[in-house]
């Protein structure tokens, strides 16, 4: 199989169509998409030290659930990040692939998947006017938000969450949206939820929202969304019989 062949496969499994009209995906680089694919390295981001991992440990293939490029590269040379990440993955034959927000979007993408991880079944979708069925929501026995708080960081792996809102509160109907949801946190109130769970909601958004009653649980960007490394390493073996491996693009940590 080769590149263009691994990404049709997968976008048949996760359509352009469910892509936000802003985003950038698909193919980020290739030196040859009629080349074959033998090895494929899994990663939340395409970050350089993830290319450097893929080159010298024989991967031809990375997927990224984020666009290495995101809002186009002015120029591609070794001065800027980005540049280095393009010239060392096409000078060492390195492929590089991104399904972002139709992932997030699709049916066992990114939102059910952190679902899951909680120990949470999605029932319900929401969403605003641009992607109304991205987010998730989840029936939950009633439990404290500072109950559902410590589920979150637990069952994700955060060293620390950020809540904001009531505590105290009883939690019946969780709204969650991986990743960057500031732009979801009206819409999981007017979906009658009384907890919020994402990866970053922005101060003022999430003060703002606890004043209404929404009580929302950030738990960083990276770790609501990695879980969902691992169903693409599940579909590309599932689909292809390609060897797969997920490696940690997380390059921070909080001391």
């Amino acid at each position: 199989m080769n590149v263009k062949t691994l990404h049709d496969e997968l976008s048949r499994r996760w359509p352009k169509t469910l892509s936000a009209a802003w985003d950038n995906d698909g193919i980020m680089s290739s030196p040859d998409v009629n080349a074959e694919v033998k090895r494929v390295l899994v990663a939340l981001d395409a970050t350089h030290a993830v290319i450097r991992y893929a080159v010298e440990n024989g991967f031809d293939t990375v997927i990224a659930h984020h666009p290495m490029i995101f809002k186009g590269a002015k120029n591609v040379t070794p001065s800027t990040l980005t540049g280095r990440r393009i010239v060392d993955a096409l000078t060492h034959g390195v492929s590089v692939l991104s399904f972002h927000t139709r992932l997030d979007a699709a049916e066992g993408g990114v939102n059910d998947e952190l679902c899951r991880t909680l120990g949470f079944e999605p029932c319900e979708t929401f969403g605003d006017d641009e992607m109304p069925t991205l987010g998730r929501i989840a029936e939950i026995p009633g439990v404290t938000a500072r109950d559902l708080a410590e589920l979150v960081k637990a069952k994700l792996g955060c060293d620390a969450v950020r809540v904001s809102g009531d505590l105290s509160k009883t939690v019946t109907r969780a709204a969650l949206c991986g990743g960057d949801g500031k732009d979801f946190v009206y819409p999981a109130l007017a979906a009658g939820c009384q907890a919020y769970i994402t990866g970053d909601a922005g101060y003022n958004m999430a003060e703002d929202a606890a004043e209404d009653g929404l009580v929302t649980i950030e738990a960083g960007h990276y770790h609501s969304e990695a879980p969902v490394c691992r169903v693409i390493v599940e579909a590309v073996r599932e689909l292809t019989g390609i060897e797969a491996e997920f490696v940690d693009s997380c390059g921070y940590r909080i001391i």
